[in-house]
């Protein structure tokens, strides 16, 4: 796992294969929340999403680069208010 202390607010987050999935709101209780400009269409639309601290493969130069493919990576996220985005 990287060193997800350096993960700073406004950093983009990307998936394994560098396709966007979101940008950085903040950390909290073990998750990256993104911003509500990021969360999506439809009943997305509107709400922070959460991507799990163990997807985070790397952080270096403003991205946070994750293990999972954008695509799959969007499968692990969840909205707030304990919802789930699949």
């Amino acid at each position: 796992m990287a060193d997800t202390s350096k993960i700073k607010e406004h950093a983009e987050v990307i998936g394994a294969d560098g396709v966007h999935v979101g940008t950085v709101d903040r950390v909290v209780d073990g998750r990256i929340k993104l911003t509500k400009r990021d969360s999506g269409e439809g009943h997305h639309r509107g709400h922070h999403h959460y991507v799990p601290l163990s997807l985070v493969a790397d952080v270096e130069g403003g991205k946070v680069r994750l293990s999972a493919n954008a695509d799959v990576a969007v499968t692990f996220e969840e909205e707030d208010g304990g919802g789930s985005a699949m």
